[in-house]
């Protein structure tokens, strides 16, 4: 294999620069996210991560107070959804990272 044949693969996260190291979003967190978009709930977009539930509600946890705000609003029993600012957060995130893959790309190429 050439490196003409390798591609750049860029993991983007999105941190709150007040709240110093730890917790942000990035692609775990934004996976999370999407499941709950799909299914309405934390614990079956945990289950389809192979995460535990627990691991899952502290990831959640740990990144709304890095952000300073919720990314879910929870219902109990009856499931999550994303909060507003969740999902134009998830929006932002999975659009910026289809972008800058996109031009690492095209960079990549025309660097070789």
């Amino acid at each position: 294999m050439g490196v003409k044949q390798l591609k750049p693969h860029i993991k983007l996260t999105i941190e709150n620069p007040k709240s110093g190291e730890g917790a942000a979003f990035g692609p775990g967190i934004a996976a999370l996210c999407q499941g709950v978009r799909d299914t309405g709930s934390l614990n079956a977009s945990a289950k389809q991560m192979h995460m535990a539930y627990s691991k899952a509600w502290r990831v959640i946890r740990e990144t709304e107070e890095a952000l300073g705000f919720s990314l879910l609003d929870r219902d109990g029993a009856h499931g999550s959804t994303l909060t507003k600012n969740g999902a134009k957060l998830l929006d932002a995130y999975q659009k910026l990272q289809a972008d800058i893959q996109k031009r690492a790309e095209d960079t990549y190429k025309k660097l070789l």
